[in-house]
C-alpha cells in the first residue's frame, strides 16, 4: 500500500516519542514542525508536498494522540511493581541444537524460590534472560552456538496488573515512550496477560522505577 501524506507524517512522528509527547502537550508549533519534517515526507513519497498538507496531517494525528491518551487515562487498573536484580541476558541465533537444551534449563531454574527466567523464541533468534547465578550453566549451553550478545548486571522491572492490561489500549506504547523520554534504554520487553516486564541496565533501574511509578500513578 502506497504511503500517503498522513501515513508518512505519522511514521515520522512515531519515530520520536519526544515529538508526539510535545504535540499532546500543545507546545510544538504545527507550522514549524511541518517545515522541519517536510524533506523527510517528500523523501518517503518521492515527490514535492505542500506545507499546508503536512500541517493538516500533523493536526489530525495530534487529535488522534489526544483521544488515545484520554481513552487510556480513563482505564483504572491496579498494579504492583517489583524488581529483580542480577539478571543475565543472552541473545543467540535460533537452531535446533539449542532448542533441545531448553528443557534442561527449565529444570535447573527454581521459579518458586524467586529465580528469574524468560525465554523468547523468535523466527531467527532466541533471547534468554535469567538469574545471574545460572550464568555458568548458560555459558556452557551456548558454548557452541552463534551468540549475538551477552549482558550481565541487569535488572528486571515487572508491573503486575489486577486486570487484563492487554485490552487497555496504549499502555505498552505510552510506558515505553515515557522511558524513552528519560533516555532509558530497554534490553528486553516481555508481556503476558497481566504482567509487563522491562529488562534494563542496573544504572537505569531506579530511575526507570520512578518514571514508571509516576506514570501509572498519574495516568492510570
Amino acid at each position: 500500500m502506497a504511503n500517503s501524506v498522513a501515513s508518512s507524517v505519522k511514521q515520522i512522528i512515531d519515530m520520536s516519542p519526544f515529538v508526539s509527547e510535545l504535540l499532546v502537550l500543545d507546545v510544538i508549533s504545527f507550522s514549524n514542525l511541518s517545515k522541519f519534517i517536510q524533506p523527510k515526507v517528500e523523501e518517503k513519497l518521492g515527490k514535492k508536498v505542500k506545507n499546508a498538507a503536512i500541517v493538516m496531517a500533523i493536526r489530525r494525528y495530534t487529535e488522534d494522540l489526544k483521544v488515545e491518551k484520554s481513552a487510556f487515562s480513563q482505564e483504572k487498573l491496579q498494579y504492583e511493581i517489583s524488581m529483580k536484580t542480577n539478571i543475565y541476558d543472552v541473545n543467540l541465533v535460533r537452531n535446533n541444537s539449542f532448542m533441545s537444551k531448553l528443557n534442561f534449563l527449565y529444570q535447573k531454574v527454581d521459579l518458586a524460590k524467586g529465580d528469574f527466567l524468560n525465554i523468547t523464541i523468535g523466527s531467527h533468534e532466541i533471547s534468554l534472560s535469567i538469574s545471574d547465578k545460572y550464568k555458568e550453566i548458560v555459558d556452557e549451553l551456548v558454548a557452541n552456538e552463534t551468540v549475538m550478545h551477552k549482558i550481565d548486571d541487569l535488572v528486571a522491572l515487572t508491573i503486575q496488573f489486577n486486570g487484563n492490561f492487554l485490552k487497555t489500549p496504549g499502555i505498552l506504547y505510552l510506558a515505553t515512550r515515557k522511558l524513552a523520554w528519560e533516555n532509558i534504554n530497554l534490553i528486553e520487553i516481555v508481556s503476558t496477560m497481566n504482567d509487563l516486564t522491562f529488562v534494563l541496565s542496573r544504572q537505569d533501574s531506579m530511575r526507570a522505577f520512578s518514571v514508571l511509578q509516576s506514570f501509572f500513578n498519574n495516568e492510570l
